[in-house]
C-alpha cells in the first residue's frame, strides 16, 4: 500500500531536511506546493494563468485554485504508484478537508502527519544562522507567529483524525530521522 504523507513545522523546523532523507528511503513523490506553482506558472496551465492573475495583483492564490493544482498533481502516476509527501499543503483547515474528501473519492486517506516540533527560540537561531540579509529577529519573530496561526490549528485538525505524529525537531538529523523512520516503518 503506497503512504501518503503531510510534513507540518514551522520555518526552520528541518521539514525540508528531513524530506530528503524521506524520498531517498522510501518510493514516496515530494511535493511542494511552490514547485506546483512554480511548473504551472511556467506551462501557462489555465490554473496557473488564474493563479498569475491573484499573484501578479498581490493577493493570496484562492483555496479552489491551489486546491486544484495539488488534486491534478497528486492524479499523476509516479504519484499513483508511490504515494505522496505533501510539504507546504494544507495551509488551513478547509484545504485539509478538500485534501481528505479528493483522497475519499480515490479510495485512499493520509496515512500519517508529521509534525517536527521545534521551540522558538531554536527556531530563531536556526533562521539566523541562515545568512539572509532580511532576515531579523523581528522579521523572523512575525514570520513564525503568522505560521503558528496556520499551523497549530492543523496540528490539531490531523490530531483529531488520529493521524497526527509529532517528531521532536531539536536533536541531531540522525536522531530526528530515527524518530520519523519509526512512524513510517508502523503505518501499513
Amino acid at each position: 500500500m503506497t503512504k501518503n504523507l503531510i510534513l507540518l513545522g514551522l520555518p526552520g523546523a528541518g521539514k525540508g531536511t528531513q524530506a530528503e532523507k524521506i524520498v531517498a528511503d522510501y518510493p514516496m513523490v515530494h511535493i511542494s506546493t511552490g514547485d506546483i506553482f512554480r511548473a504551472n506558472l511556467r506551462d501557462n496551465t489555465p490554473l496557473g494563468e488564474k493563479a498569475r492573475a491573484y499573484m501578479d495583483a498581490g493577493n493570496l492564490v484562492p483555496d479552489e485554485i491551489t486546491n486544484a493544482m495539488v488534486a491534478d498533481r497528486l492524479t499523476k502516476e509516479d504519484v499513483v504508484e508511490n504515494g505522496f509527501m505533501l510539504d507546504g499543503y494544507p495551509r488551513n483547515e478547509d484545504q485539509a478537508k478538500f485534501l481528505d474528501q479528493f483522497l475519499a473519492e480515490r479510495n485512499e486517506a493520509v496515512s500519517a502527519t508529521l509534525y517536527f516540533k521545534v521551540a522558538d527560540d531554536v527556531l530563531v537561531q536556526r533562521l539566523l544562522g541562515r545568512g539572509r540579509a532580511d532576515d531579523t529577529k523581528e522579521v523572523i519573530a512575525h514570520r513564525l507567529e503568522v505560521n503558528k496561526k496556520a499551523n497549530l490549528p492543523l496540528v490539531d485538525y490531523y490530531e483529531k483524525h488520529k493521524v497526527l505524529h509529532t517528531i521532536d525537531g531539536e536533536g541531531d538529523l540522525d536522531t530526528i530521522y530515527s524518530a520519523v523512520k519509526t512512524v513510517l516503518n508502523g503505518l501499513n
